[in-house]
């Protein structure tokens, strides 16, 4: 029977090559008709037989392309319009749906073997691309996501490329970023003075010399500059971390190919997945023994940061095998925002001796997003270029709420309707500079999703940057307590409704006793919570001086411990610090800026610094990614032994962990055992301690929902996590992990807006 449908598909189905697919299906199934994008999605009028229109929706569902992502297919009769044949035809600004920005893509198969096809007129072009790969987030102005509305723009295309973006059948159909060398983008390459020493191939070319000589050069990508230089020489690793200023956090390496990587460290399935997938991530990856790479690499620890070549510029650096690895890092000074623009070129050249750079227009900067897998899932560390930024859906009316994350490893939401959608990682709140690219971004985001009038949910601790933000904002201001918002943040991450069990293991957060939390065991869900456990409070003698030396945090510690040998004790673990240890005495003693403290992160830093791994951190969490790095540094045999530590019943409904026993044996097996053997033993004990704490709170009150969540920056230690999950799983409870979102405070926000969309219904 000939009938007419109206299909709308919804999702990511704008810049993904969605229209010329369906053209394609009009041809194989022969219908007649339209295709068309709006802000709702891709709306399709099909004119056919029943059967074929069938076949067509059966497709679309499950060989959508590659990049494509659906939410929501809906179908419709409609009356016969009998349409002579099928036609693409012009996107319209309208519909109420949430737009899907399409995020940038790593180059394809496709696009790469034309790249290196001497008789292609692509041939070695820098900015090749189509509907399957290439910029899409970082050139949008505003949508639909249409060529006029793309920094495209500037670059009016060649006949033959017009006649590649109008034919339905070409691969290139309707891809905004098309270009070729006769229309397109060029790359030129720049001395320290600003002097253009060469274009094109040719500065590709030369920019490969300077590297092999020893130079950092500046490279500008898809979402901003970033530094490179060989990593195998040391002297030039070295020289970056200086102009750069940093000393010792990790540096991402960028390798030529798969098998590289293969021999510079293992790689399982799934990372392999993940390194060769389109968002083509950051993956963090164990090192091989006698791997060739200097230490300085990533100082003190055992892992890489590795990422395959995801843009045509990176390939061709890698063309004539002089280059086998690359140091790959944003060229921004630590701490201050993505350096993307043009204008920005002269605080590059203050570190780099070259720069490498583009005249196609960066509107939306984004850092390179770092993942790591938890054996056959991924565990977001950075959550940015490739997976940004895409929209989740939620059954909570979040309709106007914007939430804005923590002052860490910041990433805000806002919502509209029923969908969430995440910022990438903005960063740490911690300048000027970095608050104003956070409001820069934040007012884009509501430009794009239409939200004007809105209310404000914000973290309740008075000094975030993120306070003073909200107060600029016009709405109501909704406070939400920080390790509430990681629990809803994990709940909802994996769809869960019912009040259910957190752990939240954490660095710090504002708690609502005035104290410092970050070990606790919260129960409820978005409307409320309880506090049922926590770790034992400890002073903090200096307060964020302390976070940024661990051995302060030790020595706070063991003065509260051990009141009368704990001064020893702190003399024999820390000689060279005397005279401030006697004058941290005088602190916690007369309470001056001392606030109390029991996190997990802090935890850490004073076993790091007791067993002399991190005793000052040079970047934010230093000293625990040192210490748990011991657990990957070995295979190691689960003995099951732990140090002892108590529980306490402070009340009817409420426990506290004290972990002193512990500190008091690790100081003696400092002298005595092997620092691996200790860290093992350390992470056995806090996941028995967290077991054991959950299993006495459930006898404690048996009524309550046997699901547990688990959130917190802390959960970024694999072992920890996987130990926990599988120790509670075999006492029979449901147990999960983020997934689509980060465990930090980069997933904070998503736990915020929920919180704050269930404040609202119940007032």
């Amino acid at each position: 029977m000939y009938t007419a449908i109206k299909v709308t598909v919804k999702g990511k189905v704008q810049g993904v090559g969605f229209r010329p697919f369906i053209y394609q299906l009009s041809k194989k199934y022969r219908f007649n008709g339209t295709v068309q994008n709006n802000l709702n999605g891709v709306i399709i009028l099909a004119e056919g037989e029943e059967g074929q229109l069938g076949n067509m929706v059966d497709e679309i569902k499950r060989h959508p392309p590659k990049l494509a992502k659906i939410s929501d297919i809906n179908i419709h009769p409609i009356p016969l319009a009998h349409y002579k044949g099928f036609t693409i035809i012009p996107s319209r600004e309208n519909g109420k749906a949430i737009p899907w920005i399409p995020a940038d893509a790593g180059i394809c198969e496709q696009c790469l073997e034309e790249m290196m096809d001497p008789c292609n007129r692509r041939h070695h072009y820098t900015f090749i691309n189509c509907t399957q790969c290439g910029p899409r987030y970082t050139i949008i102005n505003r949508l639909p996501y249409d060529r006029p509305q793309t920094t495209m723009k500037d670059f009016p295309m060649c006949h033959d490329c017009q006649v590649e973006y109008e034919d339905p059948l070409n691969r290139r159909h309707h891809a905004q970023p098309i270009c070729c060398p006769d229309c397109g983008p060029t790359v030129t390459l720049y001395n320290q003075s600003g002097e253009s020493l060469a274009e094109h191939q040719s500065a590709i070319t030369r920019t490969v010399e300077l590297i092999k000589q020893g130079n950092i050069v500046a490279i500008k990508g898809i979402g901003g500059f970033h530094l490179a230089c060989d990593a195998y020489q040391e002297r030039a690793v070295e020289q970056l971390r200086i102009r750069k200023r940093r000393p010792q956090k990790p540096l991402a390496v960028m390798v030529k190919s798969l098998e590289a990587a293969r021999d510079l460290c293992h790689i399982s399935s799934s990372e392999e997945d993940l390194l060769r997938s389109p968002e083509m991530p950051i993956v963090i990856l164990n090192r091989k023994r006698g791997c060739g790479l200097p230490h300085t690499i990533s100082p003190g620890l055992s892992t890489i940061g590795v990422m395959l070549p995801y843009t045509p510029l990176h390939h061709l650096l890698f063309k004539d095998h002089r280059l086998e690895c690359l140091v790959m890092t944003s060229a921004n000074p630590s701490g201050h925002p993505i350096l993307y623009k043009d204008a920005d070129l002269e605080h590059v050249r203050n570190i780099c001796d070259f720069t490498l750079t583009h005249n196609r227009r960066i509107d939306f900067p984004i850092d390179d997003s770092v993942v790591q897998c938890d054996g056959e899932h991924p565990i977001f560390v950075r959550r940015a270029r490739g997976y940004v930024p895409e929209p989740l859906k939620t059954t909570s009316d979040v309709d106007r709420i914007i939430a804005l994350g923590g002052n860490q490893k910041n990433a805000f939401s806002v919502g509209n309707g029923d969908t969430i959608v995440m910022s990438p990682h903005v960063g740490d709140l911690e300048n000027e500079e970095m608050i104003a690219s956070f409001e820069k971004q934040l007012h884009h985001y509501k430009g794009f999703l239409g939200v004007k009038e809105v209310k404000v949910a914000v973290d309740k601790h008075p000094l975030y940057a993120t306070t003073s933000i909200a107060k600029k904002l016009k709405g109501k201001t909704i406070p939400v307590q920080h390790h509430h918002a990681h629990h809803v943040s994990c709940m909802e991450d994996n769809g869960l409704n019912e009040p259910c069990m957190g752990i939240i293991l954490d660095g710090t957060g504002y708690g609502e006793d005035g104290n410092i939390w970050g070990f606790e065991f919260l129960y409820g869900d978005a409307q409320s919570y309880e506090r049922l456990a926590h770790l034992t409070y400890t002073p903090l003698p200096g307060g964020e001086k302390a976070v940024r030396e661990p051995w302060r945090n030790a020595v706070g510690m063991l003065l509260h411990y051990w009141p009368e040998n704990g001064k020893e004790l702190c003399m024999n673990l820390f000689p060279e610090r005397a005279k401030e240890i006697n004058i941290m005495e005088q602190m916690i003693l007369h309470q001056i800026n001392t606030p109390m403290a029991g996190t997990c992160g802090r935890l850490f830093d004073a076993v790091s610094a007791i067993l002399g791994i991190c005793p000052i951190s040079t970047y934010e969490g230093e000293a625990a990614i040192k210490l748990s790095d011991y657990m990957n540094r070995r295979k190691l045999e689960n003995t099951g032994e732990t140090y002892p530590f108590h529980i306490i019943r402070n009340s009817p409904n409420q426990f506290q962990i004290d972990l002193s026993p512990m500190i008091d044996e690790i100081i003696q097996d400092k002298f005595q055992q092997p620092i691996t053997a200790i860290a093992q033993k350390f992470h056995t004990t806090l996941v028995s301690c967290c077991i054991q704490m959950v299993l006495e709170l459930f006898r404690n009150r048996p009524e309550l929902n046997r699901t547990v969540v688990l959130s917190g920056g802390s959960f970024q230690n694999v072992f920890l996590a996987r130990e926990i999950q599988e120790g509670l799983q075999k006492e029979g409870f449901n147990v999960y992990t983020h997934r689509n979102v980060p465990c930090h405070d980069g997933g904070l926000s998503l736990g915020q807006i929920i919180i704050a969309a269930h404040t609202l219904e119940g007032r």
